[in-house]
């Protein structure tokens, strides 16, 4: 799996599981699900990513956006 997958797979995974955690626990987590929207909206504009940082630094091999 490379970077970019990595990020979105994991992207998506959040935005789900805090869709959930709204529905079931509070709808305070849909904070959750904007700050993710946020950061993804961000980093495709500038190319800055922290969850890439991450991904990178655990060994995962690099793609072509990140």
């Amino acid at each position: 799996m490379t970077l970019d997958r990595a990020v979105l797979v994991f992207a998506g995974s959040v935005l789900l599981v805090s869709l959930l955690l709204t529905y079931f626990v509070s709808p305070y987590f849909m904070w959750l699900t904007a700050f993710v929207g946020c950061n993804l909206i961000r980093s495709a504009f500038t190319g800055f990513c922290p969850a890439a940082i991450v991904f990178r630094k655990l060994g995962v091999k690099p793609g072509t956006a990140f």
